[in-house]
């Protein structure tokens, strides 16, 4: 983690691209510098943990504000592999720290303009006393397996030609193994059994917590519902279709599956 500065580390954002400068064929952050030193007026400033102790601060810019000579705004997707591992999670972090810093700016129950709250990362109205926190929307993705066969789905958000693990948002009053069940049944029409906990993921795309599993078809013929998918297949491992790459938990599921079979992760 090279240019460190006892300034610490910028993560400035025009809407939700982050600017960033080469090096090489990596990418790093502004260090070292004020933000009038980069000729920034922001909307809004954000103090972060640090990062390989360095303080880390967020901003926001104006939609019209032009980078610097050598500097430029990627989306963070645009950004991975190209950023050190720890800037790249805490560019994650910092991207839905400000957006729910702007979108929470007025109460949500009285309307009145909110205030940082000293004691924790909250909003505070300071007319009705309603906090606002960072907003977290927790998401199941699962890996379902019928012997040799790996269960895959094609959203219209994927890039053309790539499958996925099924995932869905989980509802109010269930839990996360009933999320998973209920996704599938809803989905593509299946029952599972032996529901277990894989790993999780912050995924600030746009601000979700993706909570892995594998589980076992139980039963069901596959009925693809079309108004969440474009398709669904059972796939074998030497025959898989264009995957997620390595930046997601549902490459990880994927490569766990093909590991488990003596395929390999690729």
């Amino acid at each position: 983690m090279s240019g460190s500065s006892s300034a610490g580390w910028w993560f400035v954002f025009r809407g939700r691209e982050l600017l960033v400068r080469h090096e090489g064929e990596a990418l790093r952050l502004p260090a070292g510098v004020d933000p009038a030193e980069l000729g920034m007026e922001p909307l809004r400033l954000l103090e972060l943990e640090a990062v390989g102790g360095c303080a880390c601060r967020a901003a926001e810019v104006s939609a019209g504000w032009e980078p610097p000579a050598g500097m430029e705004f990627r989306g963070l997707r645009a950004t991975w592999g190209l950023l050190d591992e720890p800037f790249f999670r805490m560019a994650g972090r910092a991207v839905q720290l400000v957006d729910w810093d702007r979108t929470h700016r007025f109460c949500g129950a009285c309307g009145t303009p909110t205030r940082p709250r000293a004691e924790e990362r909250a909003r505070e109205c300071p007319a009705c006393g309603l906090l606002a926190y960072p907003r977290l929307s927790p998401a199941v993705i699962m890996r379902v397996d019928d012997g040799d066969r790996l269960l895959l789905g094609r959203s219209p958000g994927l890039a053309p030609g790539m499958y996925s693990t099924l995932a869905g948002f989980v509802e109010p009053g269930e839990s996360l193994e009933e999320a998973v069940a209920r996704e599938l049944r809803e989905e593509v029409g299946i029952e599972v059994r032996n529901v277990r906990y894989f790993g999780s993921q912050p995924w600030p795309f746009p601000n979700s917590l993706m909570v892995g599993f594998t589980a076992e078809y139980a039963g069901g013929a596959l009925t693809v519902d079309r108004t969440e998918l474009e398709d669904a297949q059972w796939f074998e491992p030497h025959a898989l279709p264009e995957i997620p790459s390595k930046i997601s938990i549902a490459r990880q599921l994927i490569d766990a599956f093909l590991a488990e079979r003596g395929a390999g992760g690729g």
